[in-house]
C-alpha cells in the first residue's frame, strides 16, 4: 500500500468521508453487552490508551459504540480506517485530520479508531496526541497491537484488551435465552441447554453467522484474514500455498501438528516458511497454537505443537473433512473459553506417553474433555491419562469435560470431577 499525505483529498472529501462515518457509526446496533465492556468501564478514568484487539467480524466496532453510549455522543471523534477512501494514510497526515474533526465537530479530546492497523506509524500519531492529555479507544485485527507495536512507543501508557467470539455466555444472550440457576436445573432444562451447547459447538460465535445463517460469513471471513490481513500485510505472494495449510489446519482443530511434516505434506519449501505462515495466522486471530509442558525449553521447541481454531463455527464450516468430529470441536470451544483469562497453557504428555488436554501452571489445574464417556474404554482412557498426570505432577484433583449429561456414577472418581462442559462454562463465567 503506498502511503499518500491526507492533503490528497479535499476537505470537502475528507468532511463528507467523517460525516459518513459518523452517521453509520452513530446508527449501528449495539448488540449484547460484552464482558469486555466491564475492562473497558475500569479504564474510563485513565489516561491509557485502550487497545482492543481481535478476529474480524468478532465485535470490536460493536464494543467500540458500547463504549460510544457510554462517552456521550458529543466527546469523542470516531475515525474508521478500514473504509478504502482513507487508504494509504499515515500518521503523517494526523494534523490534517485532526482539524478537519475539529472544524466539524468542535474540540473534543477522545478519539475511537477502528482497525488502526491500516495505519503506518499510527503508534507516534497516539503517543504524540496522548502527551497533549488525549484519550484514545483502538481496535484492530492484529495481535501485534497488544506487543511489540506498542512496546516501543506505547510502554505503560496503554490498556490491552482481547475480545473474542462469543462465549458459549454470550450465545445465550445472543438467542435471548435465561441463564437459569444451575443447582436448580430440571431435567428438561438440562436437556435444552445441552441442546444450545450442541449447536454452540457447531454454529460458533461470530454474531455475524449467527444472525446470517444463510449467507457465506465464514467463507467471507476467512478469505479476508487471509488476503487482507496475512498475504497483504505480509506481501506474501504464495497465496495458494499459504491457503493449503490454513485449510489443513481447519480442517485439524485440536490435533498435533509438527513444522517438519507439514513442510513436507504440503511441500512448503522450508521449515521457516511453515513458521512464519503460522506465525501470521496466530497474529491474525485465526489460530492459537499451544506447546507442550516441560521444563525443558529445548523440549518444547522440538516436540509437536497443538493448533485450535479461533471459533468453532467457522473451523467446522471451512474443513475439508467429511467426519465430523465433535470431541475435537468440544476441546476447542474449552480451549477459547481457558484463553479468554489464561495465556500459558499447555498440553501433557505423561511418562508412558498418555496425553492430557490441557495443564494451566499457574492455576496447577488439569483438564481433560471427551465429548461421551459411554464407552468404558475411552472412559478408562481419560481417566488414566489424568491420574498418571496427577501423579507426575503432584496435583490431588483433576477434571473431564463432557459434551453429554454424565452417568452418576461417573460424576466423581478417583479425585476427578467428571462435569458437563456447558455447566462448566456457566459456573466459570
Amino acid at each position: 500500500m503506498n502511503e499518500k499525505p491526507l492533503s490528497q483529498l479535499t476537505n470537502e472529501d475528507l468532511k463528507v468521508i467523517l460525516l459518513e462515518q459518523k452517521e453509520i457509526f452513530s446508527q449501528k446496533e449495539r448488540g449484547i453487552p460484552r464482558e469486555a465492556l466491564i475492562q473497558v468501564k475500569n479504564a474510563l478514568p485513565s489516561p491509557h490508551a485502550v487497545v482492543i484487539s481481535g478476529l474480524r467480524r468478532v465485535g470490536k466496532s460493536t464494543l467500540l459504540a458500547q463504549i460510544a453510549d457510554l462517552l456521550g455522543k458529543d466527546n469523542y471523534y470516531y475515525v474508521n480506517f478500514e473504509d478504502e477512501r482513507l487508504a494509504g494514510f499515515s500518521a503523517s497526515a494526523a494534523n490534517d485530520l485532526y482539524k478537519t474533526l475539529c472544524l466539524l465537530f468542535g474540540e473534543r479530546k477522545i478519539f475511537l479508531l477502528d482497525e488502526i492497523q491500516n495505519v503506518p506509524g499510527w503508534e507516534r500519531f497516539v503517543r504524540r496526541f496522548m502527551d497533549m492529555d488525549f484519550k484514545f479507544f483502538i481496535t484492530g485485527s492484529n495481535a501485534s497491537l497488544l506487543s511489540h507495536e506498542l512496546g516501543t512507543k506505547l510502554t505503560g501508557r496503554h490498556i490491552p484488551i482481547e475480545l473474542f467470539p462469543f462465549s458459549f455466555i454470550d450465545f445465550l444472550r445472543f438467542k435471548n435465552k435465561t441463564i437459569d440457576d444451575l443447582s436448580q436445573l430440571t431435567t428438561v432444562k438440562e436437556v435444552r441447554l445441552e441442546a444450545f451447547f450442541r449447536e454452540y459447538l457447531e454454529r460458533g460465535g461470530i454474531a455475524e453467522a449467527l444472525k446470517y445463517q444463510e449467507l457465506p460469513i465464514h467463507a467471507t471471513l476467512y478469505n479476508d484474514v487471509l488476503y487482507r490481513d496475512i498475504a497483504a500485510r505480509y506481501q506474501i505472494e504464495e497465496t495458494t500455498a499459504l491457503k493449503e495449510l490454513t485449510s489443513y489446519l481447519m480442517s485439524n482443530t485440536a490435533s498435533l501438528f509438527s513444522y517438519n511434516k507439514l513442510k513436507e505434506m504440503l511441500k512448503l519449501g522450508s521449515v521457516n516458511t511453515v513458521k512464519n505462515f503460522i506465525r501470521y495466522t496466530e497474529l491474525s486471530w485465526l489460530f492459537f497454537v499451544i506447546n507442550i509442558h516441560s521444563f525443558s525449553i529445548k523440549k518444547q521447541q522440538i516436540a509437536p505443537k497443538k493448533i485450535y481454531a479461533s471459533d468453532t463455527g467457522m473451523a467446522r464450516t471451512l474443513a475439508f473433512s467429511f467426519s465430523e468430529n465433535k470431541g475435537k470441536y468440544l476441546e476447542n470451544a474449552i480451549f477459547l473459553a481457558l484463553r479468554h483469562n489464561e495465556q500459558n497453557i499447555y498440553y501433557y504428555k505423561t511418562k508412558s506417553d498418555r496425553e492430557v488436554d490441557f495443564y494451566l501452571p499457574s492455576k496447577k489445574q488439569l483438564l481433560q474433555t471427551a465429548f461421551e464417556l459411554d464407552n468404558p474404554a475411552s472412559y478408562e482412557r481419560e481417566v488414566n491419562a489424568l491420574v498418571e498426570a496427577m501423579d507426575e505432577l503432584n496435583i490431588k484433583s483433576g477434571t473431564i469435560l463432557t459434551g453429554t449429561s454424565v452417568n452418576q456414577k461417573m460424576a466423581n472418581v478417583k479425585n476427578i470431577s467428571i462435569i458437563p462442559a456447558y455447566k462448566w462454562l456457566l459456573e466459570s463465567r
